[in-house]
């Protein structure tokens, strides 16, 4: 009879182990652009908002945030598979205080991007910014849990960074200046070396476990669609074979991060691939629209041009890719989630 018992006492031995394995990621703190903004830019002053219906109506409550989804991001899911809570809330959301913030927060802001010029576009948070920001977030939690504790959160935390896509979509192919210094190779060089900066000052403040993301396959967004009218409204390979081209650079750059910091764990989370095959191949993950997105008429429209009286917004986003002509739908973000997650569980839960 007792020998019988064994295996689930050893069961019940290692489930009461498992919160202690997961707690190896004590907080998931962001940065970067709309891919990750859980509601920063609710409280600035940009045009750039998301802070109404449609947008999180299928969000806990049916509340919009300021995620630029129908309902949850990246990050949320990501927490959530660490055994963190699942919705990372906005560092500036006066709804919530370091206590919340002690087990993840959001520092992104939609429309930023490495480039300093590019937060100006549309009067964003630049990526300097997020960075002040997450000093003060410091300075916070010391106070809050104390010295040591901090620096163990701090240290333990699993930071993600997603930004790029407005560097070239908002600023590069759409004003001149950046046109006229760089040619497409030296700006995606002038890009990286700006993400080296930031993850090197994050080094010295004590980050040691960082995520990054690449470009999606940005010519395919429904907004470069519908302007690619030569191209029978298909994606921008353009757009694409950049995009990939920077991926690439990005790999290069992390290995030789985690080679020159000490104590640097940092890993290139592989979107692209994975967000290519749901455009280019829908069906197979049961998504009966890829070229339009849910909102409004689902070619130009985000931030206050999709809203909830336009009546051609679909009723069922699960059938769409995208939820503006910007932006993934919650499902789209979750098969995306899912498939990087066992990548992070492995990299960083131990």
């Amino acid at each position: 009879m007792a020998f019988g018992s064994t295996p689930v006492l050893l069961w019940l031995f290692f489930l009461s182990l498992s919160p202690l394995t997961k707690a190896k990621v004590p907080a998931i703190i962001v940065f970067g652009d709309s891919s990750v903004d859980s509601g920063n830019n609710n409280l600035i002053s940009t045009v750039l908002k998301s802070n109404f219906q449609p947008y999180g109506r299928d969000f806990y409550g049916g509340q919009p945030t300021g995620r630029f989804c129908n309902g949850r991001i990246p990050p949320d899911f990501i927490s959530e598979a660490f055994g963190l809570k699942p919705a990372i809330p906005a560092y500036l959301d006066p709804a919530y205080n370091i206590s919340d913030f002690a087990t993840g927060v959001c520092f992104a802001s939609a429309g930023t991007g490495y480039d300093n010029a590019t937060s100006k576009v549309l009067n964003v948070i630049p990526l300097w910014k997020e960075l002040e920001y997450y000093k003060e977030y410091q300075r916070k939690l010391r106070s809050y849990v104390g010295e040591n504790k901090a620096n163990e959160i701090l240290r333990e935390a699993l930071y993600l960074m997603s930004l790029g896509t407005n560097d070239f979509l908002e600023n590069y192919y759409v004003f001149p200046t950046r046109k006229s210094q760089f040619s497409v190779r030296q700006y995606q060089d002038f890009l990286l070396g700006l993400g080296e900066n930031f993850v090197r000052e994050l080094h010295a403040l004590g980050v040691r476990k960082i995520s990054i993301t690449g470009l999606p396959p940005m010519g395919c967004l429904p907004l470069e669609r519908a302007t690619n009218i030569l191209g029978q409204n298909d994606c921008v390979p353009e757009y694409n074979n950049v995009a990939s081209g920077f991926n690439r650079k990005l790999e290069g750059l992390v290995a030789k991060l985690n080679k020159e910091l000490p104590g640097m764990r940092m890993v290139s989370a592989p979107a692209y691939d994975i967000f290519y095959q749901i455009i280019t191949r829908p069906s197979l993950f049961g998504f009966e629209v890829t070229g339009m997105a849910c909102c409004s008429t689902g070619t130009f429209e985000m931030s206050y041009l999709c809203n909830q009286y336009n009546p051609f917004t679909c009723s069922d986003a699960s059938k769409y890719v995208f939820w503006d002509a910007f932006h993934p739908t919650e499902k789209t973000n979750k098969i995306i989630s899912d498939h990087l997650i066992p990548l992070l569980l492995a990299m960083f839960s131990h």
